[in-house]
């Protein structure tokens, strides 16, 4: 059977955890083929990012015309915008319906703590989405108030929503909600909480990356958006959970994509 094409529209990581590379991998892992527009080379690893090259806005529509001219995209989803300029090419294609099932993953700060794009830049894809995705972080830097709770992340969500996308997940990995990870799911018209045991491990490198990649996949399989956003979770758990004895790099390491260590 012919795999479904999902696109990846992200800035390329040199580690290899994060970025484009994150994505590809769990296109692959969870059955669809790849393909992938760069949007910006960095130099990083696991110990942070070190420099970031944002590519032209013309470069990114000539990958996205290659792409999209031969291959029968199901899904897509965004990562690193790097510029608004970038940012307005990929609301092109967005606008102009060639972007189904868009997926959009702000990716405003690594996990490492380095700032990748600019807020201006994600703004401009929002209104497109199907499903918008930040972290707490993310969040907060696009509604503009603190989100470091499950409440804020109810209202960080909500808010979120209503500024275009179809649902919003605030992803709350980095919130302490007694031993479990919590993330906000709205959209729809209702807000859920999504629970699960959180996994014990400082190998978190590309967590949102592939979450997003992982919806993306679900939805070009025809999953409704809770369905998908659930097996996103279960998805990212498994691969945090088998990586968390691996030593690769001095700094917070990549994930299992394809369950090596199961």
């Amino acid at each position: 059977m012919t795999p479904r094409t999902v696109l990846t529209i992200a800035g390329s990581d040199s580690g290899a955890g994060a970025g484009i590379q994150a994505d590809l991998k769990t296109f692959a892992a969870l059955g669809a083929y790849g393909t992938s527009v760069l949007t910006a080379v960095t130099a990083q690893s696991t110990r942070g990012v070190d420099a970031v090259l944002p590519l032209p806005p013309q470069t990114v529509r000539d990958q996205m015309d290659s792409v999209l001219g031969d291959f029968d995209v199901r899904a897509v989803k965004s990562g690193m915008l790097g510029t608004p300029a970038v940012a307005d090419a990929v609301a092109e294609a967005a606008r102009a319906g060639r972007l189904p099932h868009l997926v959009v993953d702000p990716v405003l700060v690594a996990t490492s703590g380095h700032r990748l794009g600019v807020v201006e830049a994600v703004e401009r894809l929002l209104p497109y989405a199907e499903v918008a995705t930040p972290n707490c972080a993310e969040a907060a830097a696009l509604t503009g108030g603190p989100v470091g709770t499950v409440e804020e992340m109810v209202a960080a969500a909500e808010a979120l929503a209503a500024r275009g996308p179809a649902f919003v997940v605030v992803t709350g990995g980095d919130v302490d909600a007694d031993g479990e990870s919590v993330d906000v799911l709205s959209g729809g018209g209702t807000t859920r909480l999504l629970r699960a045991p959180r996994v014990d491990t400082r190998h978190n490198h590309g967590t949102g990356c592939s979450f997003s990649a992982a919806v993306a996949v679900r939805l070009a399989a025809g999953d409704a958006v809770p369905v998908a956003v659930a097996a996103a979770k279960e998805y990212v758990a498994r691969a945090l959970t088998g990586a968390r004895t691996w030593e690769l790099g001095a700094g917070r390491g990549p994930l299992d994509h394809f369950g090596w260590s199961a």
